[in-house]
């Protein structure tokens, strides 16, 4: 769709801003809000089981507050102590100015009694500026990337309150902010009603390659062949051919990573050899930190731990289930201490076992056996323990060869669906970024009316 354009246009005196719209007016943050920009407190308080929400980053991720996500609960004391200084209200607008999320932006939208923590900025707006509008210019590519310019690094990226509030802001008539939030409201609910069709397209494929892979690596390939019991209640029946064992008695190793005292973090470097702990799992492929790698002296220290060809490393703290296959490209490569390693004997095809082991079965009984009071922990006891079905060898390296190419089918329509959502959510920032900067004049447009106009 072609939007038409304002009649003059002026230099914003901000070069990340570019040209408004003759009659905008540009202004700092810290002269559109009613209170200083302030923070949550910089002390962790005592977290409780119940009482007053503490939100902090990733409670703001989605755009409005997800109660869902907050980090604890603490006391009415400490929400009263902590309210002198700042007590949310409706209206109100978070950014984040520490961490890995720095510059996502965020709306209150509830009247809830809740506080919040300091890695969130607090903006309240006064009358002139419209809290939605605001809330989308901050969302805009430009303010973004100001506030990427501006970004300070210590431990994190971040970025100071005074910063923020020295960031300039472009702002029309509130008569005319109201008409752009209007406008926007209509068509990013458009857009997200497509993201989510995608997202629901992507949990329907997601459980379609989950149900095939179940399937065949517990029933094989021919439906027809006779089945007997399994022994195994969750299991059910398998081909009367193939026999359960424990996968410590198909593998030759099942081993812990070094322990703490054994690697320390001066024996980090960049661009050695990288050591594979859980964050390196994602989706059955292990994906190196190449910061966070060691040199050969300490490869050498642990070369009982070096990772070869075929080895199924796994990760045992945390999401139970993360496991990936090493290829010849990590051979050589260290198993971190929060990963297990597994090396299968000759009577097992790895790609068969790495499979398998990736299941829901797999995935819930290691969940139920793991250890640890406050995160899920692995051991090799437990891994050990863990049944395999073990078809003959052929059938094996078939199995794995149909999977192989059935869930690359389901994984290139998935990928189709992740690329489509990434397209829509750029297209969504940049209409947003044309609007709230005056690239675009949306105030004729119709179908875009206020609420009050609405009402009339």
């Amino acid at each position: 769709m072609t939007f038409p354009r304002y009649g003059s246009y002026k230099h914003s005196g901000v070069e990340w801003l570019g040209e408004v719209p003759q009659h905008w007016t540009v202004i700092t943050l810290k002269h559109i809000v009613s209170n200083p920009i302030t923070d949550g407190p910089h002390e962790t308080p005592t977290f409780l089981e119940d009482g007053v929400p503490f939100v902090s980053a990733e409670a703001v991720a989605t755009g409005v507050i997800d109660f869902s996500k907050i980090r604890a609960f603490i006391s009415e004391e400490d929400h009263l102590r902590f309210s002198q200084k700042y007590r949310p209200q409706r209206g109100d607008i978070y950014m984040v100015k520490s961490g890995a999320t720095t510059g996502v932006t965020a709306i209150v939208d509830t009247d809830v009694e809740f506080n919040i923590w300091s890695p969130l900025a607090a903006i309240r707006c006064r009358a002139q500026a419209m809290p939605r509008f605001v809330l989308n210019f901050m969302r805009s590519k430009n303010f973004q990337n100001a506030v990427t310019l501006n970004w300070s690094f210590g431990t994190q990226q971040n970025i100071g309150m005074g910063v923020i509030e020295n960031l300039a802001v472009a702002l029309p008539t509130t008569a005319e902010q109201s008409k752009i939030v209007t406008f926007l409201d209509h068509e990013t609910a458009k857009v997200a009603a497509l993201i989510a069709e995608q997202q629901r397209l992507i949990g329907l494929l997601k459980e379609k390659r989950q149900s095939v892979v179940t399937r065949v690596v517990t029933k094989g390939l021919n439906p027809s062949v006779p089945m007997k019991e399994s022994g195994i209640e969750w299991f059910g029946d398998v081909p009367q051919h193939w026999s359960i064992k424990r996968l410590g008695s198909v593998s030759d190793v099942i081993q812990t990573g070094p322990f703490g005292s054994q690697l320390h973090s001066e024996d980090y470097v960049e661009d050695g050899t990288p050591v594979i702990n859980p964050s390196n799992i994602q989706d059955g492929r292990i994906i190196p930190n190449w910061s966070c790698t060691v040199g050969h002296d300490v490869v050498e220290r642990l070369s009982q731990h070096k990772l070869e060809v075929g080895d199924i490393v796994f990760a045992r703290r945390g999401e139970m289930g993360r496991c990936a296959k090493v290829s010849g490209k990590e051979a050589g490569w260290l198993c971190g201490t929060g990963s297990l390693n597994v090396r299968l004997n000759r009577s097992m095809v790895v790609e068969f076992v790495s499979t398998y082991l990736g299941t829901l079965y797999v995935c819930d009984l290691l969940k139920l056996e793991s250890v640890g009071s406050t995160m899920d922990n692995l051991n090799t006891t437990i891994l050990s323990r863990v049944p395999v079905p073990v078809p003959p060898l052929g059938e094996q390296s078939m199995i794995a060869a149909f999977l192989d190419r059935e869930t690359a089918k389901l994984d290139a329509l998935t990928a189709e669906a992740q690329s489509a959502i990434a397209l829509l959510q750029e297209r969504c920032t940049a209409l947003i970024s044309a609007a709230v900067t005056g690239k675009i004049d949306v105030r004729g447009l119709t179908g875009v009316h206020t609420e009050e106009e609405a009402a009339e």
